[in-house]
């Protein structure tokens, strides 16, 4: 028998984002998935990892990121489309 929590880890995990702090106990998550937890729509906005050198690493939203407690992302405005 499986289980539907299969990739939940059953510890929680604190991620940040725009430094507001989440929780969340699944450990792997698409990153369109984490912009919408944090009310920001994947249409416009894509989600960046902040790598140890202060620079952002961008993903984009069918990404799936292998999540670890403390991670920090940033969301970052998608360019405009000049018609």
């Amino acid at each position: 028998m499986t289980s539907d929590k299969k990739h939940e880890t059953g510890r929680p995990l604190s991620i940040t984002i725009d430094g507001q702090t989440y929780v969340t106990r699944d450990d792997d998550q698409e990153a369109a998935a984490l912009l919408r937890l944090a009310g920001v729509d994947p249409v416009l906005y894509d989600l960046a990892k902040v790598k140890s050198n202060g620079q952002p690493k961008v993903y984009r939203d069918e990404k799936v990121l292998d999540l670890s407690d403390g991670d920090a992302f940033v969301t970052v405005r998608q360019s405009a489309q000049v018609a």
